[in-house]
């Protein structure tokens, strides 16, 4: 039996506000907040001079799990993932075998129920090769269907690059379509032009310029047009330019916006001048571009053009990617620091706790009508996470959770460390220390 938990005086960042009080947890929920004896609970945690957050809910992870376990699995990410504070994820379906059919998505839930540590969704993959049955099923207890990762099975792929489909998929589609946004036609071209002058062995620093700034934005600006045209539903992942942040709106609330997007931390929090010292630990696709870029996407998540905050957390082995630019494999680890990142930009001054908060936890709940989490509220799952503002900590081997053991944030000092995460009621992380007893749980759609 779980006990009830009485989270004493701790600022809690909630809904716009920051408020000093207690937090009650029976069982999986929140049962009461405000001023509360220390009767009511059997275990008393001290939050005073700390913060407790909502869980942040990472919208876009791969965790490898299933075929690709030499990288990761759900066991050895979500546990990076509950010790950054992230509560929950959304997990992309270029696993192997792609998760392509609603079998496959069933089998990565039951994986899922057994190893992970955090709450987790799985998204059902879409493509040419599914694009018809995907269409005919029933997919609206599923919080969104996406090509993202199946363009490293074959060309085509890309969802903003084939408008045929998008508007196949738009015409008939009713739930959120999250897709990768490149073109490749213009990939392809500046990989030819630097093919010829370096070979194989194209120095990383040319990585945005191959996969530009003009390959995202055109296929960003076509797969609005077409979804506008139908009215339908699109997510764009993983933003990564300045100019795009153009495409959005903000004169409207979240849960009325057809057209929503997002931003991953890396775009936020490198720039291009970080290649030469970084090389390929932080090759992603869309690519890491300049500082004005990442500039402009804070801007836009401030200004609410830029939806909600990700980290496309995607760990290679470190053979695989201190291999040659195009051998190179594109994507890192970023789950376990992410809400550090944001906390650092926090004491920098560029962004302040609530908007943190609105981005990695309301608004991921919001966008897909996650029933019951993102917020501390009484009735709601106590998903939440104890931070310290004033706990100064660096990134190294020791402290890396990761499966793959390396992170392109080794060296990094942050100043505020996640001390305590709750996960449906159960304190799984405690200052280094995991309780793996309880397993999370599957996100389920509000029927509101």
């Amino acid at each position: 039996m779980s006990k009830t938990i009485l989270i004493q005086q701790a600022h809690v960042v909630n809904e716009g506000q920051i408020q000093v009080a207690d937090v009650l947890i029976s069982g999986e929920l929140i049962k009461k907040i405000g001023q509360i004896p220390a009767e009511e609970a059997e275990v008393i945690v001290d939050g005073r001079g700390k913060y407790l957050l909502p869980g942040a809910i990472d919208g876009q992870v791969h965790f490898r799990d299933p075929g690709l376990t030499h990288k990761a699995d759900l066991r050895s990410e979500s546990r990076a993932a509950v010790a950054g504070g992230v509560t929950s994820f959304i997990d992309m379906p270029n696993t192997r075998p792609n998760t392509l059919t609603l079998e496959l998505l069933a089998e990565k839930y039951r994986i899922a129920a057994e190893k992970s540590l955090a709450n987790y969704a799985f998204l059902l993959g879409i493509n040419g090769d599914n694009l018809e049955e995907v269409l005919q099923w029933d997919t609206s207890d599923l919080l969104a269907i996406t090509d993202d990762g199946l363009y490293f099975s074959g060309k085509g792929n890309i969802l903003a690059d084939r408008p045929d489909m998008l508007e196949r998929i738009f015409s008939s589609h009713k739930g959120i379509l999250a897709i990768h946004s490149e073109k490749e036609e213009i990939i392809e071209k500046n990989e030819e032009e630097y093919r010829e002058k370096y070979g194989d062995d194209v120095p990383v620093k040319f990585h945005p310029i191959i996969r530009s700034e003009q390959a995202c934005y055109e296929a960003t600006e076509r797969a609005i047009a077409l979804a506008e045209k139908h009215g339908a539903r699109l997510h764009i992942l993983h933003l990564s330019t300045a100019k795009e942040t153009s495409l959005f709106r903000n004169d409207i609330p979240l849960k009325e916006k057809k057209i929503t997007t997002e931003v991953s931390v890396h775009h936020l929090w490198f720039s291009d001048k970080d290649y030469e010292s970084k090389g390929t630990l932080i090759k992603w696709n869309p690519a890491i571009k300049t500082q004005k870029d990442a500039d402009g996407l804070l801007e836009a998540l401030l200004d609410d053009r830029i939806d909600l905050i990700t980290t496309d957390h995607a760990p290679h082995a470190i053979d695989e990617k201190l291999k040659p630019y195009f051998q190179s494999m594109s994507g890192a680890p970023l789950v376990q620091h992410s809400v550090v990142c944001l906390l650092e930009f926090h004491k920098q001054g560029k962004i302040s706790l609530e908007k943190i908060v609105e981005k990695m936890c309301h608004n991921p709940a919001i966008l897909y009508q996650i029933d019951r989490r993102g917020y501390i509220r009484e009735g709601y799952f106590a998903d939440l996470t104890l931070v310290d503002l004033d706990s100064p900590w660096t990134v190294s081997k020791d402290n890396i959770l990761y499966k793959c053991g390396w992170s392109p944030l080794e060296g990094t000092t942050f100043h505020s460390q996640v001390l305590k995460t709750w996960v449906n009621g159960h304190q799984v992380f405690d200052q280094g220390s995991f309780d793996e007893s309880v397993t999370g749980k599957a996100l389920d759609k509000s029927k509101a």
